[in-house]
């Protein structure tokens, strides 16, 4: 088993941390915040991600997993050094590498025997090369360094099991040594491993996040025609799911993907075509048609209502998806902003993510307009003038038609993520609105020309 140093304890750093020490590997994750390794020590996270906590304590107290502030103790004798940084991305949809370059430095700062220091963050294509140049030329020890390249593909809610059971490992490597040792380190998880150059490596991570992002946009894009045909877009998306070629995931539509990964990579694998004189136009479509997603229910109800001011409205889901409290690129961060500037009442719930919002729009007024954050779907909906949908959480999902019926003053529902079956709706005389598909009213037009 290897001694191993995990750099920075988000998502990709605490995840990565917490699973090599599952599968037998000495562990010690760095973090500058004192107050958040505390935290960690006690064996609490803070992120919120199914079975991960559970995780930290256990291999907490196997004496295996250790978090510290001391970075200089935490590199000088590790064997491998991963690095988990962001990297966020600037107003030109670049990423910005400052935390990298930190940690790089650092890290050369510190070593004191041969290390293997493996990227995780998402970078642009070639910066390994750089970091690996950046490191040697910092190094204080005459000790042998190599950098490798090894992406992540978890998806925020299911990251754990996603880093445990994962398709596949993607390492890029330009030397035996190197290849062998991470080879070793992923020995125990019993996983495919694709090894590759480390440019290769780099690739491989935009070029499959931004193809999921344009099958996601290819489908709203087909469901948006579909509203204006009178198609059924989960029809369509079920015809479709049936060919092997196209496969059954990522099909449905809504208002559009957020989180920490699709927006930015997209922004910026479109950002390294363009400094190499390419224009990515698939990804460009991709990109716009995002952003056009979001704000559609808003739109739909603008043009049904005169006015938002002085309205109750209920806003169910903060989150980009569930499974996580990360607000990262969600709809919601677009969509209150608006209402409450046109005067709503917003009623918000969601089961984790209400915390996280309330440091961005803090409960009481905001100008005309209001938001209160509940603790059930049930005080959202009382006495509401019309409700929006953003997120599927499985206690949203239990919201039955009959109850939109029974609780809003009138039921009046615009759902981003497809949630219930229009028919249902119409049954329990809801004015149902979703992305793709027919509206209860549409429906019943259609329904009273059959009777005709």
């Amino acid at each position: 088993m290897k001694k191993i140093s995990v750099a920075g304890t988000g998502y990709v750093g605490l995840v990565t941390g917490v699973c090599m020490a599952e599968n037998g590997h000495n562990v010690t994750c760095v973090d500058i915040d004192e107050q958040k390794v505390q935290m960690m020590r006690d064996g609490r996270s803070p992120i919120y991600e199914t079975g991960l906590e559970a995780l930290m304590v256990k291999n907490i107290e196997a004496g295996r997993l250790h978090f510290t502030t001391d970075y200089q103790s935490a590199y000088k004798d590790a064997e491998a050094v991963f690095i988990g940084v962001g990297t966020p991305e600037r107003e030109d949809g670049s990423a910005n590498l400052s935390y990298l370059a930190t940690v790089a430095r650092q890290v050369a700062e510190s070593i004191k025997n041969d290390c293997l220091v493996v990227v995780k963050s998402t970078v642009p294509v070639g910066t390994n090369d750089k970091v690996e140049q950046f490191i040697k030329d910092f190094l204080i020890k005459d000790v042998r360094v190599e950098i490798a390249s090894n992406p992540e593909f978890l998806a925020q809610g299911s990251a754990v099991k996603d880093t445990l059971e994962a398709d596949r490992i993607v390492i890029g490597t330009e030397t035996e040594w190197a290849e062998k040792i991470l080879t070793d380190i992923y020995e125990p998880f019993g996983l495919p491993i694709v090894s590759v150059n480390r440019k290769s490596a780099e690739m491989i991570k935009y070029a499959s996040n931004d193809f999921l992002a344009l099958k996601i946009s290819y489908m709203n894009d087909i469901a948006n025609l579909c509203e204006l045909v009178g198609a059924d877009v989960q029809d369509v998306a079920r015809g479709m799911s049936f060919d092997d070629r196209i496969g059954s995931k990522f099909l449905n539509a809504g208002i559009g993907y957020g989180g920490s990964c699709f927006p930015k990579d997209t922004k910026a694998l479109e950002y390294i075509a363009r400094q190499n004189g390419y224009e990515l136009k698939t990804v460009k479509a991709a990109i716009d048609v995002n952003n056009q997603q979001k704000s559609m229910l808003y739109k739909k109800a603008s043009k049904r209502l005169i006015t938002f001011s002085g309205l109750k409205v209920a806003v169910l889901g903060l989150t980009f998806k569930p499974g996580t409290d990360d607000l990262r690129e969600a709809p919601s961060l677009e969509n209150i902003p608006m209402l409450l500037s046109e005067g709503a009442d917003i009623y918000a719930y969601d089961p984790v993510g209400a915390e996280n919002f309330a440091k961005v729009h803090p409960e009481g007024k905001h100008g005309n307009g209001s938001i209160t954050y509940v603790s059930n779907p049930e005080h959202a909906l009382e006495d509401a003038n019309v409700c929006f949908i953003f997120t599927e959480w499985g206690e949203i999902k239990e919201v039955s038609p009959q109850k939109f019926a029974d609780l809003m003053r009138t039921p009046l529902v615009y759902d981003g993520r497809n949630i219930h079956p229009v028919k249902e709706m119409v049954e329990a005389s809801v004015e149902y609105y979703s992305v793709g598909r027919p509206s209860t009213v549409d429906t019943r037009v259609k329904e009273m020309e059959i009777v005709d």
